[in-house]
């Protein structure tokens, strides 16, 4: 028996290039960076004072009323805002004939970062009594989809996964098999993360994670394969996406960007934070999302890469890339998304799907803005030359994260 086929009836995004997916997709196309000098927080003080930041944010402006956005941390607000506009795109209404169909299934790197901050500080100076009773439900990271699900009338399972920089992908990939198994008809997926506070980059930066060289050529600093990246930069954001099963779709008479058709995780077992040299483990997420999908190898046009613009990231996927698909590595159009948004964490793999949803629909492929002096280790074609149309049947799109956490999506183009 053939299995269901899930398909993207809806993107929406909140990144550092704009506030929502038409937006977002214009300036990545045209190669803009969303990088600027850190403006949530005084970061004088601090080695690394850039980030891509969602520029402007005001809640309101996508739905969420002033009240209940206080009692929200910032990445809460992202998600709701994120889901509405996702409703508003995908046309799916929501009521109570289908609301126990659809689910909610986000992946979330850290949670309230910023309520943390500011709570335990209340904690300190004004004791016990100054911590407010919604600090637990602010920083609780499945209040992000706990959220949209209040807002929307979304009663199917709420999930929330947190496997670092791999969360949202791994997130769309439970939603997919949810779908798969019959359990749902319909997602809302993706991944969201707002950590551009005193503590994410204080943290991120004593691991030596984050770039120092370039705080005053912020454009410049998130350079992916180049030979002169020292670190990724911090981004915040939110970037989801409507899945439904197919027949599920067609009867709603749904706008179909892609198809879902593969599905695959892994995990180094080496190192808290550094990939495992050899790409292995990488590699190993890549086969099973192909395994799944039914593809060869050579079936891959296009990659969203993770591409943190880390020295161990980019040259390990890049020998990843390699072990899967050998001479057909060459031939595959390799986008590096992050050198102009930044690493939205959490969100980044939601962000990156929605971006590799578009590439498919409009054939159109972003290219890799910083690649001035490619690194010798990473030779494959990551289109440094800019944006072209190139239209293609399969792109994957990979997360990696720390603890060694591996997950790649196989997308294809939507033909019917």
């Amino acid at each position: 028996m053939s299995r269901k086929r899930v398909v993207v009836t809806g993107l929406s995004a909140l990144t550092p290039l704009g506030g929502n997916v038409t937006e977002s997709w214009d300036n990545l196309l045209a190669g803009k960076s969303g990088i600027g000098p850190i403006t949530l927080f005084d970061a004088s003080g601090f080695d690394s004072r850039i980030a891509g930041e969602v520029k402007g944010f005001n809640p309101e402006a996508y739905g969420v009323p002033a009240k209940q956005a206080r009692r929200m941390d910032r990445f809460v607000q992202f998600a709701v805002a994120a889901g509405n506009m996702l409703m508003e795109h995908s046309g799916l209404v929501i009521n109570d004939d289908n609301a126990y169909d659809v689910g909610v299934i986000l992946g979330i790197g850290l949670g309230g970062l910023k309520t943390i901050e500011t709570y335990h500080a209340k904690l300190l100076q004004g004791g016990p009594g100054k911590v407010s009773p919604f600090l637990i439900p602010m920083l609780i990271s499945n209040m992000g989809p706990g959220q949209i699900a209040i807002f929307t009338g979304a009663k199917g399972p709420n999930i929330v996964t947190t496997t670092a920089c791999a969360s949202a992908i791994h997130g769309i990939g439970t939603a997919f098999s949810e779908i798969l198994l019959g359990r749902i008809s319909t997602a809302i997926t993706g991944g969201v993360e707002a950590t551009v506070t005193p503590l994410g980059v204080a943290g991120f930066t004593a691991l030596k994670a984050l770039s120092t060289h370039y705080n005053d050529e912020p454009a410049r600093a998130s350079r992916p394969f180049d030979a002169n990246r020292d670190g990724f930069v911090i981004g915040e954001g939110a970037g989801l996406l409507q899945l439904e099963e197919l027949e599920h779709a067609r009867a709603r008479g749904a706008r179909i960007y892609a198809e879902v058709v593969g599905y695959g995780a892994s995990d180094d077992a080496f190192h808290m934070t550094a990939p495992a040299d050899s790409g292995e483990g990488m590699a190993r997420a890549m086969q099973n999302a192909l395994r799944d999908a039914g593809l060869p190898p050579e079936a891959i046009g296009h990659i969203n890469a993770h591409a943190t613009s880390t020295q161990l990231n980019d040259k390990t996927e890049t020998k990843g890339i390699k072990l899967v698909f050998g001479e057909h590595a060459s031939r595959i159009k390799i986008s590096a998304t992050k050198s102009m948004t930044g690493h939205l964490l959490g969100a980044a793999g939601g962000v990156e799907t929605v971006f590799t949803a578009m590439a498919l629909h409009t054939g159109w492929l972003p290219g890799t803005i910083n690649l001035e002096n490619p690194d010798p280790n990473c030779d494959l074609d990551y289109m440094a030359g800019g944006s072209a149309h190139i239209p293609c049947e399969y792109a994957m799109c990979n997360s990696f994260g720390f603890g060694g956490t591996n997950a790649s999506l196989i997308l294809k183009k939507w033909n019917h």
